[in-house]
């Protein structure tokens, strides 16, 4: 029942499934795979190795053993709930529940150590209530379970726990049905009448995982490519759903698309072509596995033409089952660009790979990111103890997207790259550590870094205060909200420049930056055909290589469409059927919309020196989130700052491809030391409560924004700072 690697072992078979079309549209190529491309397949897979990917069978029935547990556990807890609710015995017995799992465990593709989603079916008569009283207590009995904790106001409530050893998160689904039998299949739409929202949602991920497993044409074959796509993404640190890159099942749907394109070609095959598809691919137009079911019960599906919100998507990837939602509303301009960068990188590596100039772990080798960029805003978020620590990460985590987007609405800043990674803070660096009470150093500091690229213009003078202003009072509300805050958790935003990450990170991590950023500047020098040696310093090939490239990938020209497409408002039909038709080229051809928001100055921290340019930063950095009752001012310097422009733009310029460019990762004088000084900025309390801005921010970080539904504006700015084209 659990057995995610055996379960579905051929979802339509091999090359015999060829007959058959999956997806939205015909297969690009048929061909069988030729022995090259086995042999590749079998080096690939060599490749995966040390990077412990593949789980062993006594650990695979070691999870299987986990689930059986939990579902007996559910099925005695259904039982002793209804009888307490005076349900004869014999009927109680009859009831049922089950464990159904779904993510990459159900995909079959979870690595060594990896947790496992699951969801509690249980039937009508049992509330959630029960599910996060009772059952909640009935698990923190158990003794294999330890680190429990209910996260019940969530977007989609859930338990977390660690049961024997296995991270697990729980959600649960109340089923309008009298009894949950051993063999119920989630997969029927009706199941969803007379749900709430609630349930829906904790079913949609087991419903979206068995779709996609069905619509794949070789299972075996989309597994060692996902498996690869998924050690790519979180290497070169674009794997993470709630910082606005893409998430486990938006990576499984992409690699779902490639296999119905190319469904009898094997894994190495596939990454290539997966590469190949999406570098080229005319986002904002979504990816779509199959046609979009038409269920009317009431629930909203993305669609654009019906929904304003959706056209908002910069990157849309629809679920395939019903309510069809984009899996990636959370994309910004800023984490855009850099994915389609790391696409191009990766077309051209596997690219040569394929060609044989390349082994596959030069896919996997992490690019340098400290190295990239000449200020960073850095993140420090502290806790008194360990478990007040975990959900104090948990939250701000999932709001740091909206310090993003609140960055993005400068005009000075062409990007804000943050890397997912959380960094604790290094004990040589303690002296940067936020102070608790007492004076003496939290603790528990973890660390986030945004790096910072700005325009290229003289005298510039950045503002930043509100940006990271409206950003910590946000979480520091939600936080209030939902009765999370206590004592000892603080945040702050420090502005920093290169020059200055000795001061928080390992100097053997910097060191070993400074190696991959070195070594990168010297093969891409060395190689005519490589982004920098070509003037493209943004991951893309070569015009000689993108023409070949380009002639490759003719075939692709209106097989990848589909008929659902993301229109900006006001387009008309022949553009947007002149979009459908054409050939992707690796940027998109329409901007929905454009957001510039400008504050007055408030601090004048730093001025760096770019070639002939002066860049004056003005940040308000610091912003603790301090408990009821304490006291407390955001102190500021005297302010300077450059007068914005009104925001609007020409509505009847065309957007240039330029402006679609993913960021440079080797422009001029990237790589040369700092010789400017800096002071990090001190931290200052923000009494509770009492936000030092009133500004009404459209990114705040109520509850709701956090949706997958039509109901989350991210990454749309309010109606007064959005120009749609």
């Amino acid at each position: 029942m659990w057995n995610s690697e055996r379960s579905q072992s051929n979802g339509g078979g091999g090359s015999g499934s060829a007959t058959k079309t999956l997806g939205m549209t015909s297969a690009i190529s048929t061909a069988e795979p030729k022995p090259e491309d086995i042999q590749k397949t079998k080096e690939l897979e060599k490749s995966l190795e040390p990077f412990n990917v593949f789980e062993a069978e006594e650990e695979l029935n070691h999870r299987m053993e986990i689930l059986a547990k939990l579902n007996t556990l559910v099925k005695q807890w259904v039982r002793d709930v209804s009888i307490s609710k005076n349900m004869p015995e014999a009927m109680a017995e009859k009831l049922g529940g089950k464990i159904y799992t779904f993510g990459s465990y159900r995909l079959g593709v979870h690595h060594k150590g990896a947790d496992i989603d699951a969801l509690c079916v249980a039937p009508r008569n049992i509330e959630r209530a029960d599910y996060f009283g009772s059952f909640f207590e009935l698990l923190k009995q158990q003794p294999e379970v330890t680190e429990c904790r209910a996260v019940e106001e969530a977007f989609v409530p859930v338990i977390k726990m660690n049961f024997d050893g296995i991270e697990i998160d729980l959600l649960f689904a109340r089923l309008a049905l009298k009894e949950i039998p051993d063999n119920f299949d989630l997969r029927d739409d009706m199941l969803l009448k007379n749900l709430d929202q609630k349930s829906v949602r904790s079913l949609n991920g087991c419903r979206v995982t068995d779709e996609i497993l069905r619509l794949v044409p070789n299972i075996d074959n989309f597994r060692l490519a996902l498996r690869t796509i998924k050690l790519w993404a979180k290497r070169h640190g674009i794997y993470s759903n709630s910082l606005g890159y893409f998430g486990g099942v938006s990576w499984a749907m992409l690699v779902a698309r490639t296999c119905q394109l190319y469904p009898n070609a094997v894994a190495a095959t596939l990454v290539h072509k997966f590469f190949l598809v999406f570098s080229r691919w005319k986002w904002p137009q979504p990816v779509l596995l199959k046609q979009p079911d038409n269920v009317n019960l009431g629930f909203q599906v993305w669609d654009p033409r019906v929904n304003v919100q959706d056209r908002f998507h910069l990157m849309p990837i629809i679920t395939p089952a019903y309510p069809q939602q984009n899996s990636t509303f959370n994309v910004s301009s800023s984490t855009r660009k850099v994915m389609l960068m790391e696409f191009n990188r990766g077309m051209q590596i596997t690219d040569d790979i394929m060609m044989g100039k390349q082994m596959w772990e030069k896919l996997f080798e992490a690019p340098s990111f400290f190295y990239r960029y000449r200020h960073f805003i850095v993140l420090l978020v502290t806790s008194s103890n360990a478990d007040d620590h975990l959900e104090w990460c948990g939250l701000v985590e999932s709001k740091i997207r909206y310090l993003i987007q609140n960055l993005e609405r400068n005009q000075h800043i062409n990007l804000a790259h943050v890397n997912p990674k959380c960094y604790e803070q290094h004990e040589q660096n303690s002296a940067t550590t936020l102070n608790g009470a007492d004076g003496k150093p939290t603790p528990f500091c973890s660390l986030w870094f945004i790096g910072l690229e700005f325009e290229r213009s003289e005298n510039l003078n950045v503002d930043l205060t509100e940006s990271i202003q409206s950003f910590t009072d946000s979480v520091h509300k939600h936080a209030v909200h939902i009765k999370l805050l206590k004592d000892g958790m603080k945040i702050e935003a420090r502005h920093v420049r290169r020059k200055q990450l000795t001061q928080y990170l390992d100097p053997n991590l910097l060191k070993r930056e400074r190696k991959i950023s070195d070594s990168y500047t010297q093969s891409s020098s060395s190689t005519g055909g490589t982004a920098s040696a070509s003037g493209n310093s943004n991951g893309s090939a070569s015009p000689a290589d993108a023409g070949s490239r380009k002639r490759k990938s003719s075939d692709l020209a209106s097989s990848l469409t589909s008929p659902v497409a993301a229109s900006p408002a006001g387009s008309n039909g022949s553009a947007s059927k002149k979009r459908r038709n054409d050939s992707f080229d690796g940027a998109s051809n329409s901007s929905f919309c454009s957001t510039t928001s400008t504050t007055p100055g408030q601090t004048t921290e730093t001025q760096s020196m770019e070639g002939n340019e002066t860049t004056t930063t003005t940040t308000a950095v610091s912003n603790t989130a301090t408990v009821p009752g304490d006291t407390g001012t955001l102190s500021t310097s005297s302010a300077t700052s450059s007068s914005p422009a009104n925001g609007e733009r020409d509505e009847s310029a065309a957007p240039s491809s330029s402006a679609e460019e993913p960021p440079s990762s080797a422009e001029g004088g990237m790589l040369d030391d700092e010789s400017c000084s800096f002071d990090p900025a001190t931290a200052a309390s923000n009494p509770n409560g009492n936000p030092h801005n009133s500004t009404n921010n459209s990114n705040s970080g109520s509850g709701s924004n956090d949706s997958s539904n039509g109901n989350s504006s991210a990454p749309a700015a309010s109606a007064a700072e959005v120009a749609c084209s």
